[in-house]
This record gives structure tokens, sequence and C-alpha cells, in this order.
């Protein structure tokens, strides 16, 4: 069992995550945003991509690599697609920033797609893509990040965990959020493990002679991450395959760096050389759906879509079916109410990040 060890509401974590990003020399409302996108990660229970990040994007910011008030620009664009330079700022700002573009371009002709250039880690890629729902539009978002995965039949780290969401509104029933990690896990959950001192699911990592490990370090051993599928038998190329579509509409198509070349998030790993594109990147679209059938049609659909599959019979009595977003939507819901709780390990790195910061939890 995980010991939580203190549990802070969201609006405290919020105040203190906003005087950090402005100790960083964000403008007021770039700290807001970047709080709010980090923290939705703590509310919906990804752990691993809130707040027990933050000192994280500290670090790259005192290496440089961070822009804390970047001029985010459209560098080319047609009526339904857009390339965006981020300017080396917070993945937390240029991405929201993107998909408003997307989505203002989808008002307009149906469907907007915006990819992002020099940028870097945005956090959980459904805060972006459930940015359309309230427009009566699917959202999508989807980002590379730094090379910890192997290709299947490989032992060199060449992809990134590269998550995918796609957001879609019903109409009474809550929305349908598939928001997944490439991999079997994210990396994130291996260092929530590390902190637990507990060993990795067998399937989730291989050490650097490509062999299968339970050894939730095994990053740091010359190991690497598996594609989701875990192995060939299990369609782990599937996985590879998922990961590099992410990979080439993020950066081969924005202008980012792609691959092994990928930035990485620790900031004491060394910068890849000879680096084809600039930062991160991300891509982003927005679908409006009466450009398909009117919307209060497709939500009526939706509902009873999402309905037959919660009656769906179950193969354990105690365990319902449920859609994708359901598990999220309830943390959401709890941690609202009850508050984030954080463990020992992220509490006593935030007080750490606080003496250089100031700004205390």
């Amino acid at each position: 069992m995980v010991t939580m060890d203190r549990i802070f509401s969201y609006q405290h974590l919020c105040d203190y995550t906003n005087r950090t990003f402005l100790a960083m020399g964000c403008t007021p409302g770039d700290a807001a945003l970047a709080s709010k996108v980090l923290l939705s990660a703590d509310l919906r229970g990804i752990d691993s991509h809130g707040i027990a990040r933050l000192s994280g994007y500290w670090r790259l910011f005192e290496a440089g690599r961070i822009n804390p008030r970047p001029h985010v620009r459209l560098v080319h664009e047609t009526p339904s697609t857009a390339t965006v330079d981020g300017d080396k700022g917070l993945g937390l700002v240029v991405a929201p920033k993107a998909m408003e573009i997307a989505i203002q371009k989808a008002g307009a002709v149906g469907s907007g797609w915006v990819s992002v250039r020099n940028s870097n880690h945005f956090g959980i890629a459904g805060y972006h893509a459930m940015m359309a729902l309230p427009y009566d539009m699917i959202g999508w978002a989807m980002t590379n990040a730094s090379a910890l995965v192997t290709p299947t039949f490989s032992r060199e780290k060449m992809l990134g965990t590269n998550p995918i969401c796609v957001a879609i509104p019903a109409g009474e029933e809550p929305a349908f959020v598939a928001d997944f990690a490439t991999t079997t896990a994210a990396n994130g959950k291996l260092e929530i493990l590390q902190r637990k001192n507990e060993a990795a699911p067998l399937g989730w990592v291989q050490d650097a002679d490509g062999q299968p490990s339970t050894d939730a370090n095994a990053l740091k051993k010359g190991g690497a991450l598996l594609p989701l599928g875990g192995d060939r038998e299990h369609g782990s190329h599937k996985g590879y395959a998922l990961g590099s579509i992410v990979d080439i509409f993020s950066a081969v198509l924005s202008g980012a760096s792609y691959g092994p070349w990928a930035p990485p998030f620790p900031a004491y790993v060394p910068m890849p050389t000879d680096m084809p594109g600039e930062g991160l990147g991300h891509f982003l679209g927005a679908m409006r759906i009466d450009g398909f059938r009117p919307a209060s049609e497709f939500k009526y659909h939706m509902d009873q879509w999402i309905r037959r599959f919660h009656a769906a019979a179950p193969a354990d009595p105690e365990q319902p079916v449920l859609v994708p977003g359901d598990p999220e939507r309830l943390m959401e819901a709890q941690r609202t109410r009850n508050g984030i709780p954080l463990v020992d390990a992220v509490v006593a790195d935030l007080q750490e990040l606080g003496k250089t910061t100031g700004v205390q939890l």
C-alpha cells in the first residue's frame, strides 16, 4: 500500500505552483495557465505528470532550456492548418495556445490542425484535447518526448512515451476521453515505483542487454521502456507504430527534434548532438461534430454508445466495465472534494525546491 503522507487542497497547490512559475519569470497569465494545466494531472489521478514534475521544469529553466516569457508565433498556416513556434516556452503554456488556434480554425472551416515545434513537456495530453469539448468538437492531442523507449527488436532508445489523447463530447453522459502513452507504462509510473522502492511489472522495461526486467531503475542502468504490448508476441510492434506516428506528426511535421534527438526532460542528461530540429513537438487538433452530422444527434448516440458499454456484462461482478475517461473523472471529483495526496518523496522534493525559488510549500 502507498502511504499518502500529506493531503493538500487543490487551491493550496495551485497557489504554490503559480508562485513558483512567477518566480521563474512567467507572466501572471502564463503562470496561472501553467499551474492549471500541471495540476489537472494531479486532480485526474495522473500523479506522474503533475506537481511531482515541478522541480524538473525548474531545472530545465536553470539550464536555459525553458524561456519563461516566450513569443509563441505562427510560422506557417492555411485555413485549416498551422505550424507554431513555441520559442522554448513551457509546453504547459505553448500547447493550450496552439490548441486555441486549432479550435478557432475548426470553428471557421470545420477542422483545425496545429503542429508545434520548439516547445517543452506539456503535461497531460488530456487537458489540451478536452479544451475542444465545450465547443461541440472532438479534440486531439499528442506529443513526442525524451527518447526512453526501444523499438521492437532493439536495445537502443529511439522514441518517447509519446502519448495520444482523443476527447469526444456526449450529451447527458460524461465525455469519452482516451488519454494514454504508447508504451506499456509512462516513465512517471516508474518514478513512482522508485519512490516506493517497488519492482516494475514484467513487460514495462528491459535491461541494457535487451532482456525483460522488473527493475524500476532499469533506465538508469542503460535499459529502456517497452512499447505498448511489451513484446512482439503481445503486440509491441503496434505500440512501436503508434509511438512512431506521434513522433512524426509532432516533430517531423513541425520541425521539432524527433526520435533519439528529442530533448531529454531531465536537465542533467546531455542534449543530443546534431539535433535535426528545435525542441519538443506537439500535434493538436479540433473537429467540429456538425461537420459530419448535427451535434445534437451525434451526442444522443454517444450517450447510447456509452450507456451500452457501461451495461456490458462484466467478467468480474466486482469490476464493472468502464469507458475511457471514467477513472480520471471519478478521481477528479474525489480529489476536488477531499484534496490531493502527495507522498513523502514529492513533498520533500517540493520543500527542497522552495529553498531555491523562495516559494514555500
